[in-house]
């Protein structure tokens, strides 16, 4: 039985991340508000520790470690920004930390992971199952295994970005939020649904990897292989089963972008607001844009998953 997830939990997770984490800015744009016909507010994690909300759920979890798992250490599998905040938590609690890392992460990801004292082990995405490498290790080495998103400690942590975003602007009409496996999805349901019940709220995916719409309207998990997108955040085959719960019960619906699309908002992020997001954290912005015309008049909320991305994959894509 899953253990379930509450907006108390985020609560107690905000305690325990405040010392340490960022309470990231929450940015505005008249221009987009003008383009847009909305009051748009942004809540930009790309400016949390490691570069992106991760940070909060990974501290979250190891926070919770008992002294044993401490001493032996964690185990996780991330394409990148997960594996940095492992990293630096490990690093900031003294727990040695194993990430297991596709062979094609980006080269930044990869030398952040190591630069906070993570141990890095490679596998093919395309060929290989992660969470199967890192069952074997944990059961090897005695280590947890603290997944990207599949975690109740770690969906906690994720709920409070947007717990910060509602205690400083109040309601919302609606919430667009980048989807992958779904812990930020799910924590910021949490939030949403404490804070501001009237909230629309949605998930945004890779047009690629439908995964999330797909197993919203099947009420069941889809699994799909591994998707071919830049926003390689959501570069997920599935929900977890934890997120999913509280996905299916409060989410209003989960929508998608193409790779384009989420050129276009880097591209805007980057000339009117002068802020760096990777493509993942364009998610939601992308979402937005597309929807513009029904959220005129609206309070709309955007969450800004990160802003790790090569700079010269940045300005590939952008002059692309």
């Amino acid at each position: 039985m899953l253990r379930s997830t509450t907006y108390q939990d985020v609560r107690g997770a905000a305690a325990r991340i405040a010392p340490y984490a960022h309470r990231t800015p929450v940015l505005r744009s008249r221009r987009i508000n003008e383009e847009l016909g909305a009051d748009v507010v942004f809540k930009c994690e790309n400016f949390q520790r490691m570069g992106a909300f991760k940070f909060r759920g990974a501290f979250n979890a190891l926070s919770r470690f008992t002294p044993d798992q401490r001493r032996a250490g964690v185990v996780t599998y991330s394409s990148g920004n997960h594996a940095q905040a492992i990293a630096l938590s490990a690093r900031l609690l003294d727990i040695p930390a194993t990430i297991i890392m596709p062979h094609d992460a980006p080269a930044s990801k990869v030398q952040a992971t190591k630069g906070y004292g993570g141990q890095v082990v490679v596998y093919d995405r395309y060929t290989e199952d992660r969470e199967e490498i890192g069952r074997a290790l944990a059961a090897e080495r005695g280590l947890t295994l603290i997944p990207p998103y599949d975690h109740p400690d770690v969906i906690a942590g994720q709920g409070t970005a947007a717990a910060e975003l509602f205690e400083e602007v109040g309601d919302l009409d609606a919430l667009f939020v980048p989807l992958g496996g779904g812990g930020l999805l799910a924590g910021t349901a949490l939030s949403t649904r404490a804070l501001s019940p009237g909230c629309a709220l949605y998930g945004v995916e890779p047009e690629a990897g439908d995964d999330g719409r797909r197993s919203l309207i099947q009420g069941s998990i889809v699994h799909i292989d591994t998707p071919r997108t830049i926003a390689d955040g959501a570069q997920t085959q599935h929900l977890g089963a934890h997120p999913f719960e509280i996905i299916r019960r409060e989410v209003n619906d989960v929508l998608t972008v193409t790779d384009a699309e989420l050129v276009g908002s880097m591209r805007v992020f980057g000339t009117v607001m002068k802020i760096i997001v990777e493509p993942t954290g364009c998610l939601g912005f992308a979402a937005v844009r597309r929807s513009a015309e029904g959220l005129r008049g609206r309070r709309v909320g955007v969450i800004v998953s990160g802003g790790n991305v090569d700079l010269d994959r940045y300005a590939a894509l952008l002059t692309s």
